[in-house]
């Protein structure tokens, strides 16, 4: 099939992915008076006595905006709000399947940091928890960086850790395949946007001790004042050997390569020349850092990609519905490494040891049972760390 046609055709005929649903009766003169008017002046005067009593009294408790500039949509890059809607309606349609969660679209025509913050700011009192989505780096650090600071809700900007998490599940069971502890990994990480750059920081919270991170010009060296401040920062805690060069310098003995990147960056002799049982992730999309079979070919032992035709997607839809879930459900006050590490761990408990293989190393994105385990695991993190207002 060709998906590209087809999708075009498709959400010609849907003409949208989501729709609103009323949850009460409304259809006779008592039922009208206890949903609007003059019964629900009560409910407001109890709000308005108690903020905090609009997460029980309306549906705010579930629910959550998808908000986005249109600055850096999929591989697409900035293509505006207008044109960003189909990947934000898709996110929610996901929200609602696979976390139950009432997710809404908000497409923001502006670039500008301030603007952005305060739009989102004034919204918040709506919403339950904050999704940021397809925001260009690095304003995007700065954006979820404020809000986090500035909002008692969460705040989650998935281009970043969603990767993260879903990229540790991943490494976490490819790991148990190859038999390599994490401590001893070296791991490349190509890419230094958003993702790579969470990825990084992720990995190294759960106790890798060597990532070289690369962008187009190459390795990121510490002192390095060409790149951005983002990149610079990462580059105090990765690179420790101070290596110089291109990727495929770096790629040289590497236990672990992750693409967040470019289509063909990679070759097959850049494979070949890292350690024994390397684990390659090329997540580029839609075509990826270098072709899956040339990767095997090259001797990769195992390999995971951004696409859904093969095998090992590295996909963020393992992360948010299901984290959302749980930080909704006891309501968390923002989202903490210990959540992530739970959603990580969850995700990657969800494939049975007897059955995990270099073909299987994540549950599908579709597996609904996974999405269960993230929100059981992120919510008895948030109550463990202190920032649930509930338990459940």
């Amino acid at each position: 099939m060709n998906y590209r046609e087809q999708s075009l055709i498709k959400h010609a005929e849907w003409q949208g992915k989501i729709e609103t649903k009323v949850r009460v009766p409304v259809d006779t003169r008592e039922q009208l008076s206890l949903a609007y008017t003059p019964g629900v002046a009560e409910p407001c005067l109890a709000i308005h006595a108690d903020p905090e009593k609009s997460f029980t009294l309306t549906r705010r408790w579930n629910t959550v905006p998808v908000i986005t500039d249109g600055t850096a949509v999929l591989g697409l890059g900035d293509i505006g709000p207008e044109a960003g809607m189909p990947v934000m309606e898709g996110k929610c349609a996901l929200f609602k399947a696979y976390g139950d969660v009432d997710a809404f679209p908000l497409c923001i025509r502006s670039k500008d940091v301030e603007e952005i913050i305060k739009t989102v700011k004034l919204l918040a009192g709506s919403f339950g928890g904050i999704n940021l989505e397809d925001i260009s780096a690095p304003r995007c650090f700065e954006i979820e960086r404020r809000l986090k600071a500035e909002l008692d809700i969460p705040v989650f900007h998935d281009d970043q850790h969603g990767t993260a998490i879903v990229t540790a599940a991943a490494l976490l069971n490819a790991l148990k395949i190859v038999k390599k502890p994490l401590k001893t990994l070296k791991i490349v990480i190509n890419g230094a946007g958003a993702a790579g750059i969470a990825i990084a920081e992720f990995l190294l919270g759960m106790g890798v001790e060597d990532v070289t991170m690369c962008a187009s010009r190459g390795i990121i060296c510490e002192g390095d004042l060409t790149v951005n401040p983002a990149q610079q920062k990462i580059a105090k805690v990765t690179n420790r050997a101070h290596l110089k060069g291109k990727l495929a310098d770096a790629m040289v003995g590497a236990d672990v390569f992750i693409g967040v990147s470019v289509a063909n960056c990679v070759t097959r002799e850049m494979v070949a020349s890292m350690a024994e049982k390397a684990i390659v992730f090329t997540c580029a999309n839609p075509v990826p850092e270098i072709p899956r079979a040339e990767a095997l070919a090259a001797g990769a032992a195992v390999v995971g990609t951004g696409s859904s035709e093969y095998p090992n997607q590295i996909n963020n839809v393992l992360v948010f519905p299901g984290l959302f879930r749980g930080a909704l459900d006891v309501r968390a006050t923002t989202i903490t490494p210990q959540m992530m590490r739970a959603a990580a761990e969850g995700i990657a408990s969800c494939v049975p040891e007897d059955k995990l293989s270099p073909e299987y190393i994540l549950p599908y994105a579709y597996d609904k049972s996974a999405h269960v385990a993230v929100a059981k695991a992120v919510s008895a993190a948030a109550i463990a760390c202190g920032v649930a207002k509930i338990s459940k």
